[in-house]
């Protein structure tokens, strides 16, 4: 399964970044091989408006199934969940553990934003 990651860096070993629209990178990461694909996502980090949403549209478009990130505002989360991604909120740690912790099944998948806009 392809779950994407915020990080602070682009590899399993980086910290996970608490926010999904403008964290600097995104991993793609299939869960089954830990082969993964590093978004840069600076286009975002400084965007003026829609970074949540360009980047959902990212993510959506690399075929993952879970998100994992620290808060994800209202229209990001419209916007994944409408593609049909699973949301996981409040993630901290590294990459690599955050996908452990995914695998083990001790998440719990977020039924709404859980930041404001913006953030």
């Amino acid at each position: 399964m392809k779950v994407a990651v915020t990080a602070r860096g682009g590899d399993l070993q980086a910290e996970v970044d608490p926010r999904f629209g403008r964290a600097p990178y995104i991993l793609i990461v299939d869960t089954e091989t830990m082969e993964y694909e590093t978004i840069d996502n600076s286009v975002n980090v400084n965007a003026f408006k829609g970074a949540g949403i360009q980047a959902a549209t990212m993510v959506a478009e690399k075929g993952a199934r879970v998100l994992l990130t620290g808060y994800c505002g209202p229209n990001a989360f419209r916007t994944i969940q409408a593609a049909g991604v699973k949301v996981v909120n409040d993630v901290t740690g590294t990459v690599r553990e955050a996908l452990e912790t995914l695998k083990s099944g001790k998440v719990a998948y977020s039924t709404g934003p859980n930041a404001e806009g913006h953030w």
